[in-house]
């Protein structure tokens, strides 16, 4: 037996100098002493096209969170814990610095900037320029406050990399397409009512969507502008009686238009949004979400226009799934399993048979999920993280940079492989973690492994009264941890779309700060995904996504209109793939601990037997063995 083999920890970085140059010599021609550059575009999507991907172009860090700040002599990424280890390899001789984000983003801003060299008598106040067509309507406003605070002013009106980007690339082209029957149960036409309805009772004759998610929910379209999530670039403005919706031209068909028409939705070109509405009529009351609109759309909103600041009634909608799209998850999370069940007796065998590294496990894994029917992309880039690898926890193998776990001579390198994984599919969207045991685990290892499938567990029985915070449920996943003076960086859930973005809100079980929209509210997926992480040795996560459920009655016994009957919510774990039992130290299992992960092995084998065969089968025959 061998350790991982690891190639170099990053490929070659791109010569940033004339970049960073090209940008300098524009912030002096304006007069800048500073610009920051987010990660972010128009809609505030998570993964961004290539148009507004300037963060990386300029810095070479490519995690999928993090700000650049430059400055005449200097340039540092701000990212937080999940990136720490990558961003210190990808920067590494790029003269960009790295600021690790342990509190205050904004307050980070600050500190960075009090440290520059700036002219001792300077005319006007120092001058940090963004793009505040990319900027968060409530970011840019905190930002903007606190500069003024400290003597600096705030540029919003300019896209800083325009004319210094050569081959700067355009908006996408994919095509717009219908999330059509059986798939789509709620028509366009139900759920524009239901957002009207809101807009009523808020006393608003105007609402602009500009989230993407959001767009595509309601008027049951899907795209491919953004990678991994099946949404498009879009506006929409929609009235008492009408919607206006503003996408690429040619994105969207003739025969689409015109069932669009039937629901009286109109097409425009994209570039039509912001005059659009900045020509709305005086009278007009429009309903904003504050946290889903960038600081330059706000703007374009005419002055006497009344703007009522209200969560967009789709994002709550679309949060919580009907009875017809569970069954419809329900379904794409067996056929995701039965998928992973082919992956994993494929590993198996492989080990010391075949070259595996973690790029053959992520090619394997998706040509596994490409089989399945309905199957329409990957969810998020795969994770397969072996041993030290495994504790960056936004890794992602690269043909310069991953381990090997075994190779044909019949070595095999022993350790903690992790893969976080998942897909999208006609009938919803999967997001799995698993850690497996390659040789023997340790009993360091399998402490580790078993605190964190305590979190899990703990969190996955939870009941709860209906509308509890769902940040008030983080502590319970980090209870076992804690218990040991450990703990995890990232939150422990994120909601989940319905063939959508794989992070959705409202609801986020973390440490955030509890707002009243993030209220636990039946038909809501969200993922339970505790985690430990030893830096240079390995890392642990297990993850399972739930589903909202009603529980009667909540308190065994109770009689009901006593105060203790009320409304409460139960976890439906939907993720259905075997959890290692080799990595368990069962001295650390409670005996309820153990016949719940006994019922839920006997379930995913009961659901996932009809769809396997062979190896495959024999392979969850065998990993739902009862402890």
């Amino acid at each position: 037996m061998t350790s991982a083999t690891s190639l170099p920890v990053s490929p070659a970085a791109p010569d940033l100098a004339p970049r960073l140059h090209a940008l300098r010599e524009r912030m002096a021609q304006q007069n800048w002493q500073a610009v920051l550059v987010p990660s972010s575009d128009p809609h505030l999507s998570e993964y961004l096209p290539e148009r507004w991907q300037g963060r990386v172009w300029l810095s070479g860090f490519t995690g999928s969170s993090g700000t650049l700040l430059v400055s005449a002599t200097r340039a540092a990424v701000f990212t937080d814990s999940r990136y720490w280890e990558q961003a210190e390899a990808e920067l590494a001789g790029s003269g960009v610095d790295l600021v690790k984000l342990e509190g205050s983003t904004v307050a980070a801003y600050l500190a960075w900037l009090e440290d520059l060299v700036l002219p001792t008598s300077p005319a006007l106040a120092p001058t940090l320029a963004v793009d505040g067509a990319v900027m968060g309507l409530a970011q840019t406003q905190q930002l903007r406050d606190a500069l003024g605070s400290e003597g600096w002013q705030l540029f919003t009106q300019q896209d800083v990399l325009d004319g210094i980007w050569p081959d700067r690339p355009g908006l996408p082209t994919a095509p717009v397409y219908e999330h059509a029957l059986p798939h789509a149960a709620t028509s366009r036409a139900e759920k524009l009512a239901g957002v009207r309805a809101q807009m009523h009772d808020r006393g608003a004759t105007h609402h602009w969507i500009a989230t993407l998610d959001d767009l595509a929910w309601l008027l049951n379209l899907r795209g491919a502008d953004v990678e991994y999530n099946p949404v498009f670039l879009g506006h929409a403005l929609v009235t008492l009686d009408a919607v206006t919706l503003f996408v690429g031209e040619g994105k969207i068909d003739a025969a689409l238009a015109a069932r669009l028409a039937q629901d009286r939705v109109t097409v425009r070109p994209y570039g039509e949004a912001l005059p659009t509405l900045a020509a709305l009529p005086a009278d007009s009351v429009m309903l904003l979400d504050p946290k889903r609109v960038t600081w330059g759309l706000r703007e374009a909103v005419p002055t006497g226009v009344k703007v009522v600041e209200a969560i967009n009634p789709s994002t709550l909608a679309k949060s919580r799934k009907t009875d017809a799209e569970a069954a419809f998850i329900r379904e794409a999370m067996e056929r995701d399993g039965a998928a992973m069940c082919e992956f994993y007796a494929w590993l198996e065998q492989a080990l010391g048979r075949e070259h595996v590294s973690e790029l053959t496990i992520d090619e394997r894994m998706t040509a596994e999920r490409a089989k399945q029917p309905g199957y329409v992309s990957l969810s998020f880039p795969t994770i397969a993280g072996f041993n030290a690898n495994g504790a960056l926890p936004h890794y992602r193998a690269t043909p310069e940079a991953y381990a090997v776990l075994s190779t044909p001579a019949g070595l095999t390198a022993e350790g903690l492989l992790l893969i976080d994984s998942g897909a999208q599919y006609l009938g919803g969207t999967t997001d799995i973690t698993r850690v497996w045991a390659i040789g023997t685990p340790t009993a360091a290892q399998k402490r580790d492994y078993t605190l964190v499938l305590k979190g899990t567990l703990g969190l996955s029985r939870m009941r709860f009264p209906q509308g509890t915070l769902a940040p008030m449920l983080d502590a319970v996943a980090r209870a076992p941890l804690w218990a040991e003076g450990l703990d995890f960086g990232h939150g422990t859930g994120h909601g989940v779309g319905y063939f959508l973005n794989v992070h959705e809100g409202p609801q986020s079980i973390s440490k955030a700060v509890p707002v009243p929209d993030m209220a636990m509210l039946p038909g809501m997926i969200t993922s339970i995904e505790p985690g430990l992480y030893r830096p240079g040795q390995w890392g642990i996560r297990i993850e399972n996504l739930v589903l909202n459920v009603p529980v009667t009655p909540a308190v065994p016994n109770a009689e009901p209109g006593t105060p203790e009957h009320g409304r409460y919510l139960a976890f439906e774990t939907l993720s259905l793939c075997p959890i290692d039992t080799d990595c368990i130290d069962r001295s650390l299992l409670r005996d309820d601990e153990v016949q719940w992960l006994n019922a839920y092995h006997a379930e995913v084998l009961r659901r996932l037997s009809p769809l396997v065969s062979g190896d495959a089968l024999a392979w969850l025959q065998r990993r739902t063995q009862p402890l």
